[in-house]
């Protein structure tokens, strides 16, 4: 059965859903060994930043405290008095503001599972208004189709979530500024399955994209590991909704940023 032409179904058949959809959780169980070995080398990276950063400030500490004196009679003579009250200047030597510091890699991992929350809380409406028939007819291939990537982006967030430092477990929150500027608005004109698909598919691409991103953000091997293993599946994602809203599965040579979600999106409570 083929969906047919009209603008508010399909463009692929149940059958043709059904077999992409076996394929994308056939590789989403293929990256999971590599997606759970990676947890635990960005896990194992952040707790040796902590044990250095820990060391640095103690040798710090002790070398100040044993050396106070001196370096406070230098400090005055060096600024002549009153003037060492002033604060610190915020412009580089040509007068310029200081370059933004790159997020860091606890930051990058919580924008992560806030967004993969995201995808989840989304298709999980998704799921509900179609079960409830505010949809229209659905196909028992869409419902799989959702009920797997639902899934999928559960696993992604799982594994983000158990990376993170237990100060920083981002939980069931979500990036709500995308909840607030873009799902939310979305849902509440959603009347159709094509109109969920649309939705999915920028959620998706916007997924991807931070991924992407996170690749350029992140300064260590080993924490590159595990973006690498969850964004080929949210790219999978786009590529079937794509092809279920006809539109060309792979629109771009190569892996973008446009859509990148910062890591100064606010992470909170839906």
């Amino acid at each position: 059965m083929r969906f047919g032409r009209r603008k508010d179904v399909m463009h692929i058949s149940e059958a043709q859903l059904t077999a992409m959809t076996a394929n994308l959780d056939g590789m989403h169980q293929q990256a999971l060994p590599e997606m759970h070995a990676a947890v635990s080398k960005w896990s194992e990276k952040l707790r040796d930043g902590v044990r250095q950063a820990g060391t640095h400030q103690s040798s710090r500490r002790g070398f100040l405290v044993g050396s106070g004196v001196a370096l406070g009679g230098v400090a005055l003579a060096a600024c002549g008095g009153t003037d060492s009250a002033k604060p610190p200047t915020t412009t580089t030597s040509a007068g310029k503001p200081p370059a933004k510091s790159a997020p860091t890699a606890v930051q990058v991992g919580m924008l992560a599972a806030a967004l993969e929350n995201t995808a989840v809380l989304t298709y999980a409406t998704a799921l509900k208004a179609a079960q409830s028939g505010k949809l229209g007819p659905v196909p028992p291939a869409i419902s799989t189709f959702i009920t797997t990537v639902m899934q999928q982006h559960q696993d992604h967030a799982d594994a983000w979530n158990a990376a993170l430092p237990s100060a920083n477990k981002v939980g069931k929150q979500v990036d709500t500024t995308v909840m607030d500027l873009v799902v939310t608005p979305a849902i509440a004109n959603v009347k159709d399955i094509v109109g969920v698909a649309t939705l999915a598919l920028q959620l998706e691409n916007a997924a991807a994209a931070t991924y992407q991103k996170s690749l350029q953000q992140l300064q260590d091997v080993q924490q590159l590991q595990l973006p690498a293993s969850i964004q080929p599946v949210e790219m999978q994602h786009a590529a079937i909704l794509s092809f279920v809203l006809g539109q060309y599965p792979v629109p771009d040579a190569f892996s973008i940023t446009d859509a990148a979600r910062p890591t100064t999106d606010h992470i909170g409570n839906a």
